[in-house]
């Protein structure tokens, strides 16, 4: 590189001195041969006027010897002739052959009354000369010099200044040599940095103590190198700081490249997945399908995505949660919730084998108090009693009831019968199910607008999920009051609805309401005889459906319990 710049500069240095040279040189050769020929002219104009006075003094002196001595006194041709153009008289040739030169440029200036100037060459001496003609009495007179001259002094001083410009060029080729050398030797140094810079060695600097505009780029990169050298040093704390705190968290986290390769993983991801492998395509460390097709969506969608993997480590339950990176890529979160699955399946299974070995004793409970009140009397204390067992048996009775469906639908393990089902049809059914005891209760229940559209669905779990929210609403709707079913379009899924006209439930309660177990009024639910359960149940249904469930309401205007569920393609 320091060679092509130094040669570049090199061969522009002397084409420029080189032109300058010759230009100079025939500038100054042009010059002086003009200088010299004006020079000539003005002394040859003065001997042809000393020649014409003379032959028009001198009447004794033949012309021929004027001639003579006038042509040897001034060094050149000289030249008499009359009026009509004939030679008179001629230093060099002889006058009676010469021919007439009544036609000669410098002659009929003369012949006029006016100095005769020309130059060419001479058919007589066959060289150019330059001549001078002046008019006399009866003629003129012509004094002629050889241009030969001019040519022989002027190749002397092209020869001198050829001399001169060749010394000048050397001179100032070497003076290029040494500024195009200063110039490369720096340019390389400039060259070096940025390849140091361009390496990753921002500590690397530049030395120039000039002020030219050489100077002032290595200096501008000298603070930028400073700049960039603060900033990465910045940047690479802020790395340290966050790999620290992400590795120093138990949860494995992971890092996705648009092109799905695995960017980065924390200490906790190594330690799942010891044979992960850092900037390999991510399918050489996983075959998970779920945890692949979850990255893979939120690559191409930019869209969050949670999924469960089972199968990333045998024995292994986690939660992912990914998320999309500027720029393109993915970010996964894996939060081993192994135990908590283990913990929360001994849970139901307890739950459900509780339920179920109670079922038995309560039904023989029910049973035998039901026997007994039929032959005991009508009154007295102990009947009292009887129908209190049978009350509470009943309670226990629908409670073990819902833990045992509550249980099967939170466990995910009966996955529900999904078909395409008309919304007309689901909310008509519901509205036949409780429309016996809606008119018990003087209660107007009734099916509101509605979508002409099909929706997926397991049609007995929803009828159980509209069971819970319609007996919700017929218990706490006052007698003369509406319920309302309908449903309306919300984008690729269908929103059902049931609202009622009740007391309302106040916001503090609206996020809990679907918990196990969480009563508004706990008095006022046990005396009507639920068992907490119902909406639980009913959120469990929708989800496992793929849909969601909320609440809105506020007190003294009722409740509008709402959930989705999606449209049918076929």
């Amino acid at each position: 590189m320091r060679s092509r710049v130094f040669f570049k500069l090199l061969v522009a240095f002397v084409l420029v001195i080189a032109t300058a040279t010759l230009i100079m040189d025939i500038a100054i050769r042009r010059e002086w041969e003009s200088s010299l020929r004006k020079q000539i002219t003005q002394s040859l104009t003065e001997k042809t006027r000393m020649f014409a006075n003379r032959v028009d003094a001198n009447k004794d002196l033949p012309l021929a010897q004027i001639v003579a001595e006038q042509a040897q006194a001034g060094g050149v041709r000289a030249t008499v002739i009359d009026a009509k153009g004939t030679v008179l008289a001629d230093s060099e040739a002889s006058a009676p052959q010469m021919e007439n030169h009544a036609a000669r440029p410098e002659f009929i200036a003369a012949l006029a009354g006016r100095l005769g100037v020309a130059s060419r060459t001479s058919k007589t001496v066959g060289t150019e000369l330059l001549y001078v003609a002046l008019p006399v009495r009866g003629g003129a007179v012509r004094l002629a010099y050889p241009l030969s001259s001019i040519e022989q002094t002027t190749a002397v001083i092209q020869s001198k200044l050829l001399w001169a410009s060749g010394l000048a060029l050397l001179v100032a080729t070497l003076i290029a040599v040494a500024i195009s050398h200063s110039i490369s030797m720096r340019l390389k140094k400039i060259v070096e940095f940025a390849e140091h810079v361009a390496a990753g060695d921002l500590s690397a600097r530049i030395a120039e103590s000039a002020s030219d505009e050489i100077a002032q780029v290595a200096s501008s990169l000298d603070l930028t190198a400073r700049n960039l050298e603060r900033s990465f040093a910045a940047l690479q704390l802020n790395k340290d700081q966050l790999e620290t705190l992400l590795n120093s968290i138990p949860n494995g986290v992971l890092a996705v490249t648009a092109d799905r390769i695995l960017a980065w993983a924390n200490g906790a991801m190594k330690s799942l997945e010891p044979q992960i492998r850092v900037g390999a395509p991510l399918v050489e460390s996983f075959r998970d399908p779920d945890l692949l097709h979850a990255l893979e969506m939120v690559v191409e969608r930019s869209e969050t995505q949670s999924v469960q993997a089972a199968k990333l480590i045998p024995g292994k339950t986690f939660n992912v949660t990914a998320a999309p990176m500027p720029g393109g890529g993915a970010v996964a979160v894996f939060q081993d919730v192994t135990e908590i699955e283990r913990v929360e399946k001994t849970r139901r299974d307890f739950i459900a084998n509780v339920s179920h070995e109670l079922r038995t004793p309560l039904t023989s409970i029910q049973g035998y108090v039901e026997t007994v009140l039929d032959s005991y009397p009508d009154s007295g204390q102990g009947r009292q009693f009887l129908e209190i067992i049978q009350r509470n048996s009943a309670r226990m009775a629908r409670l073990t009831e819902d833990l045992l469906v509550l249980a099967r639908v939170e466990s995910g393990e009966e996955k529900p019968k999904q078909t395409p089902v008309a919304v007309a049809e689901l909310l008509n059914e519901a509205k036949e199910n409780f429309d016996g005891i809606a008119q018990t209760r003087g209660i107007s229940l009734s099916v509101g607008p509605s979508v002409e559209c099909r929706v997926n669905a397991d049609k007995d779990a929803i009828q159980q999920v509209f069971a819970n929210l319609i007996e919700n609403a017929l218990k706490y709707s006052p007698t003369g009051g509406k319920v309302v079913l309908g449903a309306n379009a919300s984008g690729d899924a269908v929103q059902f609805y049931v609202r009622d006209c009740g007391p309302g439930i106040s916001l503090e309660h609206q996020q809990r309401l679907f918990e196990r177990f969480y009563r508004v009024d706990a008095s006022r639910s046990r005396d009507s005889g639920g068992t907490g359960l119902g909406l639980a149940i009913v959120k469990h249904i929708v989800l496992n459906h793929g849909g969601t469930v909320w609440v809105e309401s506020a007190l003294n205007h009722g409740a509008s319990f709402s959930f989705t569920l999606p449209l049918s393609k076929n």
